[in-house]
């Protein structure tokens, strides 16, 4: 059988869509992405975070830059990876949405990770955009660093216990990670439930909201404020007014 050009550069199309497909069948290289979606990092970051070798996680990442998925720079002797595009972050949700869908394990894992329901997610979404609650990002400070909910604290989960004097006892705890399947803000949850906190999780991440249409800031946490105790009339004396910068021109 002969073959046109244009029947032949439609079976083609297949195989390029097929390199895609190749590049996200494996388990490491989706939590590889996954990650990526938290902001770009070193490869030896991915690594730890990851809980694979340096050279593993160095193979697959060559494999998703083959597959023009993800794009590196180097940095003198470390090399930074990030995702090639959004769209790579958007592709990452609607294959896990499809899986969610179709097959019945994921709702076993959901409920063992005590996923929400969509309407008690936007409900709790609300009372975030109102403010109604104290809300900590549990995540490494420099995910936070790369995009982060509007109003969050950055208090990762390893410096939680240390910090729990920071955190506010009269309005319910809010944390979140990196989204459903993130187990750092269930964590997080029972360390505060264990404290006396009344303490919830959400599981929507930046990159998800992100992703879908919603509002992220990046930027460093503000830093914490300082102790309240001892803190009356006496001690707010006026600071002296600091010196003028000269102007450089």
């Amino acid at each position: 059988m002969i073959i046109s050009p244009s029947r032949r550069a439609a079976r083609a199309h297949y195989g390029e869509l097929a390199r895609i497909g190749r590049a996200l069948s494996s388990p490491a290289r989706l939590q590889i992405l996954d990650l990526l979606r938290q902001g770009d990092r070193h490869v030896e970051d991915l690594a730890e975070a990851a809980g694979l070798t340096v050279a593993n996680s160095s193979r697959h990442l060559q494999q998703m830059r083959a597959a023009r998925l993800v794009d590196a720079e180097r940095e003198g002797r470390h090399v930074r990876y990030r995702l090639a595009t959004a769209d790579v972050s958007r592709v990452f949700g609607v294959l896990r949405g499809l899986a969610e869908t179709v097959l019945p394990e994921m709702d076993r894992l959901r409920r063992e990770l005590s996923a929400l329901g969509e309407g008690e997610r936007e409900a709790l979404l609300g009372r975030v955009a109102r403010g109604e609650v104290t809300l900590l990002d549990v995540r490494p400070a420099e995910e936070y660093r790369h995009g982060h909910l509007p109003g969050a604290r950055s208090v990762p989960l390893a410096e939680l216990p240390a910090r729990l004097a920071e955190v506010p006892r009269d309005r319910l705890v809010v944390a979140y990670c990196r989204g459903p399947y993130c187990p750092l803000a269930a964590e997080a949850v029972r360390i505060l439930a264990a404290a006396g906190f009344r303490a919830s999780h959400l599981d929507l991440g930046a990159a998800d909201l992100r992703d879908r249409g919603g509002r992220v800031e990046a930027g460093d946490a503000p830093r914490p404020p300082g102790p309240a105790a001892g803190a009356g009339p006496a001690d707010r004396r006026p600071r002296s007014s600091p010196r003028t910068k000269r102007k450089t021109r």
